[in-house]
């Protein structure tokens, strides 16, 4: 990890005595920065399109060392890029970039630019069904999800 490069990445918040950071690539990251600045790893949710953080411990992701997770109901499903199940629809996203290609020059601009500016791309599965891409910061707004992140908390 860069740790220029990473701390650019970072979504700081201050939080009551501590102030939290958001947006670790990996679980590994999140250890390692802990390790830096002496902070501890902890989970937060993002919930009912709040952008302020709460610290839980509701979806495991400390003890599964896992760095992020959706829960938007049984029907939809956020897969991270870095999750092994969004390589089964990488398949998809070629599809749409190559129908992309082929449309007029004005809407081909606007999508791509939607589709390849997607930081840290997610792919979201209404009832196992490719619907659409998305980012980490934007799935904090849709479908009413609740988004967990890994992050790190320093006092």
């Amino acid at each position: 990890m860069e740790t220029n490069e990473q701390n650019k990445k970072l979504n700081k918040y201050e939080l009551e005595n501590q102030t939290i950071f958001t947006g670790f690539s990996t679980y590994n990251d999140a250890e390692m920065y802990a390790d830096k600045i002496g902070g501890t790893v902890v989970e937060v949710s993002f919930k009912d399109g709040n952008d302020n953080p709460q610290i839980t411990a509701e979806a495991g992701l400390v003890e599964k060392k896992l760095h992020y997770f959706v829960d938007a109901g049984e029907e939809y499903k956020f897969i991270h890029s870095s999750d092994p199940g969004f390589k089964e629809y990488a398949d998809e996203l070629q599809k749409i970039k190559a129908k992309l290609q082929e449309s007029p020059p004005d809407e081909r601009y606007l999508a791509n630019f939607e589709i390849e500016n997607a930081e840290d791309p997610i792919i979201v599965l209404k009832n196992d069904q490719f619907e659409s891409v998305t980012s980490r910061e934007r799935s904090k707004y849709l479908k009413h999800a609740n988004v967990y992140e890994i992050a790190v908390s320093k006092s």
